[in-house]
């Protein structure tokens, strides 16, 4: 497929800057019309989803703490990240529209890197404050406030930031002479910068970075927060004590599982064969990517006994409200 470009000699060298480039995608799947639409109705169900527990957590003083503060945070980033993700997917692969801008390119590969790093932030500071309740039962009121949660959220919004925004102003010193077709779904970071033609170097550190730092990292934190959990966990004298402090946790770690697991499948593979199917990986991308804001709110719902409660009271208050009028 010819390349769209327009060019920019400096110092007797060519620099390229395509117009755009176009989605690829799949390579060899049938009838991926109906994946998309199957997303269509993911993304759909993930905005109704959060929105609801969104306002639960908003409109009921009692869920105003710092742990329904990051579940609210969990969900502001669920709907962010599908957003990101899915409506150009739609429209890319329904809508037969592949081409995308060099400017909307670079847009969409700052907010899916963005928000799906926020996403294993966030997940980091749930367990964070696992460990606070659970660690310390008598002082956790007092060591995790709500103020000290927002401020830890500010952080964990900040430090992706920083690292997303460098990653993205590198792809704009790269020179792009060769293929404008991007093998992904979306304008994934590495697809783009093995396209183009001077070095991409520097390109590579920060690949390796966004996995070290957006996954390996918040997930080390997980793995950390947890062993001093069990530890606690073990010092209960009672076995039911003990199952109830845990089933805490379960939600939680129901969504690590759901977040982390494909990720960490489709990164050995690479490690162990070097080598991934196209197609294999787009589809363990894209369910990883989408799932996890469908499911978050639904798991945090289903298995936290306060918000089902908050939630039966405001049905209750609607049904008399109704017999009222």
């Amino acid at each position: 497929m010819a390349s769209q470009v327009s060019g920019v000699t400096d110092l007797n060298a060519t620099f390229v800057r395509p117009l755009g480039f176009y989605i690829k995608g799949f390579n060899s799947l049938q009838n991926t019309h109906y994946y998309f639409i199957f997303l269509l109705f993911v993304y759909i169900a993930t905005v109704l989803s959060n929105v609801i527990l969104m306002s639960v957590i908003l409109f009921v003083d009692n869920l105003h703490t710092p742990k329904y503060i990051a579940i609210f945070t969990l969900s502001v980033v669920d709907i962010s990240c599908s957003t990101a993700i899915i409506p150009k997917c739609v429209d890319a692969f329904l809508m037969n529209s592949k081409f995308i801008s060099y400017e909307s390119c670079l847009a969409q590969m700052f907010f899916v890197h963005y928000f799906s790093a926020m996403e294993s932030f966030t997940l980091a500071v749930l367990a964070y404050d696992r460990f606070i309740s659970i660690c310390f039962p008598l002082h956790c009121h007092t060591i995790n406030t709500n103020t000290r949660m927002i401020i830890i959220i500010v952080i964990s919004w900040a430090i992706p930031l920083v690292l997303t925004v460098v990653g993205v102003h590198l792809i704009t010193h790269l020179s792009f002479c060769k293929s404008t077709v991007i093998n992904s779904y979306f304008c994934d970071y590495r697809p783009v910068y093995i396209l183009a033609c001077n070095d991409i170097s520097a390109n590579m550190i920060i690949s390796g970075c966004f996995s070290f730092g957006f996954i390996f990292i918040p997930l080390i934190v997980i793995i950390l927060s947890y062993a001093c959990i069990i530890v606690a966990v073990m010092k209960i004298a009672s076995a039911e004590g003990k199952w109830k402090t845990f089933k805490t946790c379960t939600a939680h770690l129901i969504l690590v599982a759901i977040f982390y697991l494909p990720l960490l499948g489709t990164y050995l593979t690479v490690m162990s064969t070097q080598f991934i199917d196209t197609d294999v990986r787009i589809l363990n991308t894209t369910l990883s990517a989408t799932l996890p804001p469908l499911l978050n709110p639904i798991v945090y719902t289903l298995k936290t006994d306060e918000i089902m409660e908050q939630i039966r009271k405001l049905v209750r208050k609607r049904k008399t409200k109704s017999l009222i009028r």
